[in-house]
C-alpha cells in the first residue's frame, strides 16, 4: 500500500567545527571572518557546538544521520510540520506484510564529484553500512535481509521482520557515490549530493562548506559558511566583537543583549530528565556475564519517585536554571506524532508529603529530612562536568525539592563515570528524537547495563516490553503509533524519571542574516548543531 509523507523522523544530532582567534580567520592571507566584516556578503561564520568533531563525517559511519539535508541526502526527510517527505526518493511504498520497502528516485540529480545519482548508489551505501555495521552506530540495518536495485532509479529494501521504525532509518542514511566513495578521505572530505560541499576540515578547528552550486533544489543564496570550534565563552566573546553570525548558548545567556544581534529561541522536542534507579540495591549480573552494582535505597521506593513527580515545580526550577526559557515537561513533547504524555499538576507539595508519610518516610529526628528503617530519604544527582545548563537544572531541582524533606546532592564527572554511576544514581539526562525507538532504549528492560547510558534507571516491566515488541513489529503505521502511545500510558505509572524541561535551543543571530525561522524543524537533542536544518535557506537581509 502507498506509504503516506506523515510521520515520525529521526533524530539529528550533527556537526560544528573550528578555532577562532580573536580577530578572526586566516585562511591563504585572506579574512574569512564573516560577521559584520570586509567582504562578508555571502559568507558567515557559526558557532554551534562541538559535534562535527565528535566523529567521522562520512554517513556510512555514521556522520550526519539525522534526518535533513547537509551535505549528504537520505532518501527521505523531516519537515518543519515533523511530517516525512521525499529527498532524493519522490514516493515510496509498503508491502501488506510490511517486509518489503520500494523507493522511486528522483532523476537528473547529480553527486558533487559530477557523478548521476541512482539506485546503484543506494544499493552500495546500505551494502557497505550492513558489511560495517559495526562503524555505524548510529544507524541500523540488523532488520534488513537485503537491498536491490529493481531499475535505475527504483530501489526495493526487503526486512527479515517486519520493523516499523525502517522509515527512520532511510531518513538517517545519507547516501554516497559508489564509484567515488574512499572510506578514510570521507570520513574529513565526504562527498553527496547535499546543498553544502566540504572545502576544508581541521580537526577541533573550522570545517568551511561552500553551496552546491548543482544543487538539485537549487543553490544557497549563502555561499560559504565557516564553522568554528570554541568553548562557550570564548564564543560569546567573538560574538561581541562581530566575528560570529551565529553562536549557541546557554538559557542563561538569553538575558544578555549583543549589538548587531538578536536571541532566537527555537522550538525543540529535547527534553531534559532525571532517572531514578528503580532497583533495590544488589548486584545484577547482565546478558554479557557482567555483574554490576546496581539499585538504590530511596528511589526504589515508587512512592519519592511519585512525590517527587508531583512534588516539584517545575516552572520554578526552569526559571531559576534557565531564566525563564524552556516550558515545563512531564513526558515527550506534543510536536512527536507518538507522544503521548499524561499531563498532571506539579508543585502539590501537601500532597507529596502526604504520600510520604503514608509510605513511612518521616523527618523523625528534625534535621529536615524524612528516613525510613534508618535510611536518609537521601540521593545523589551527577552531570557532566562539561555542561553547565545541566548542573544548574540539578542544583534548581535540589533547591525546589528540600521543602519535600528529601535530599539530593549534585555531582559533577566525566561521561564514564556517569555511564557507571546510573545504575545505582539519579543522572540528569537530555533526550529527543523523531524516532520512538528512543522509548525503547530508555524503557526496555533488556537494555539495562548492557548498552551505555540504555535504560539508566533499571527499569522492569513485562507489560512494557511487551508493548515495545508490538510497535517495533507493528504491520501498519497507525497501529505502530497506538502501541508506542500505549506503552507511555504504561510506563507513566512508575515514574522512572522526573521529567522536567522542554528546552528552546538558543542562538544569537545576526541582525543581518535571516535563518528561514518558519522552515526550521523542531530541533532534537542535538547540542547546537539542529539549527543547521534549514541552512540551505538562509540569507543575508538587503
Amino acid at each position: 500500500m502507498k506509504k503516506k509523507i506523515l510521520g515520525i523522523l529521526c533524530c539529528f544530532i550533527l556537526v560544528t567545527g573550528g578555532i577562532l582567534s580573536g580577530c578572526g580567520f586566516q585562511k591563504n592571507g585572506e579574512n574569512d571572518s564573516g560577521g559584520q566584516g570586509k567582504d562578508s556578503s555571502d559568507r558567515i561564520v557559526c558557532y554551534v557546538g562541538h559535534g562535527f568533531w565528535d566523529g567521522s563525517l562520512d554517513p556510512v559511519k555514521g556522520g550526519f544521520s539525522y534526518g535533513y539535508d547537509f551535505i549528504n541526502n537520505g532518501l527521505v526527510r523531516v519537515n518543519s510540520q515533523s511530517e516525512y517527505e521525499g529527498d532524493l526518493a519522490k514516493s515510496w511504498e509498503v508491502s501488506k506484510d510490511s517486509l518489503v520497502y520500494t523507493y522511486q528516485l528522483k532523476e537528473g540529480i547529480q553527486f558533487q564529484d559530477g557523478s548521476l545519482f541512482t539506485a546503484e548508489d543506494v544499493v552500495f551505501t546500505y551494502e557497505t553500512v550492513m558489511a560495517n555495521q559495526g562503524q555505524n552506530g548510529e544507524v541500523d540495518l540488523s532488520k534488513l535481509e537485503k537491498v536491490e536495485a529493481v531499475d535505475e532509479y527504483t530501489v526495493r529494501f526487503t526486512l527479515k521482520e517486519p520493523f516499523s521504525p525502517f522509515l527512520d532509518t532511510t531518513a538517517q542514511l545519507g547516501i554516497v557515490p559508489s564509484d567515488g566513495y574512499d572510506s578514510a578521505v570521507f570520513d574529513q572530505m565526504p562527498v553527496g549530493t547535499g546543498p553544502w560541499k566540504v572545502i576544508q576540515y581541521d580537526t577541533e578547528q573550522q570545517l568551511i562548506v561552500e553551496a552546491n552550486e548543482d544543487y538539485f533544489e537549487g543553490a544557497p543564496k549563502i555561499k560559504r559558511v565557516t564553522f568554528v570550534d570554541m568553548d562557550n565563552e570564548a564564543a560569546f566573546s567573538n560574538a561581541k566583537s562581530g566575528q560570529l553570525d551565529v553562536v549557541m548558548v546557554q538559557p542563561s545567556y538569553a538575558v544578555e543583549t549583543l549589538e548587531g544581534m538578536h536571541v532566537e529561541k527555537l522550538e525543540t522536542m529535547d527534553v531534559r530528565n532525571i532517572s531514578l534507579p528503580c532497583r533495590e540495591p544488589g548486584t545484577f549480573t547482565n546478558e554479557k556475564g557482567e555483574t554490576v552494582e546496581v539499585g538504590n535505597p530511596v528511589t526504589s521506593d515508587a512512592s519519592v519517585r511519585k512525590a517527587l513527580a508531583i512534588g516539584v515545580n517545575r516552572q520554578e526550577v526552569i526559571d531559576h536554571a534557565f531564566n525563564g526559557v524552556g516550558r515545563p515537561a512531564c513526558g515527550w513533547t506534543d510536536n512527536l506524532v507518538w507522544g503521548n504524555t499524561l499531563e498532571f499538576q506539579d508543585a502539590k507539595e501537601e500532597e507529596a508529603g502526604k504520600l510520604l508519610d503514608e509510605n513511612g518516610w518521616v523527618d523523625q529526628d528534625g534535621d529536615g529530612i524524612r528516613e525510613k528503617n534508618g535510611v536518609k530519604c537521601a540521593f545523589e544527582v551527577y552531570t557532566p562536568s562539561d555542561e553547565q545548563d545541566r548542573y544548574l537544572l540539578a542544583v534548581a531541582v535540589a533547591e525546589n525539592v528540600k521543602d519535600l524533606g528529601i535530599s539530593i546532592e549534585v555531582k559533577q564527572t566525566t561521561w564514564d563515570e556517569i555511564a557507571e554511576k546510573s545504575y545505582t544514581q539519579g543522572v540528569v539526562w537530555g533526550f529527543g528524537q523523531y524516532s520512538p525507538m528512543v522509548i525503547d532504549n530508555q524503557y526496555q528492560s533488556s537494555h539495562f547495563t548492557v548498552q551505555a547510558y540504555s535504560n539508566p534507571s533499571g527499569y522492569e516491566n513485562q507489560k512494557v516490553d511487551d508493548l515495545i515488541a508490538e510497535a517495533i513489529s507493528a504491520n501498519h503505521h497507525k497501529d505502530a503509533l497506538a502501541a508506542w502511545k500505549e506503552v507511555q500510558t504504561a510506563y507513566m505509572e512508575d515514574y522512572p524519571y522526573l521529567y522536567l524541561v522542554n528546552v528552546e535551543h538558543c542562538y544569537f543571530v545576526s541582525d543581518r542574516l535571516d535563518i528561514s525561522i518558519y522552515t526550521q524543524i523542531p530541533h532534537p537533542h542535538g547540542h547546537g548543531i539542529p539549527i543547521i536544518c534549514n541552512m540551505k535557506d538562509w540569507k543575508i537581509k538587503e
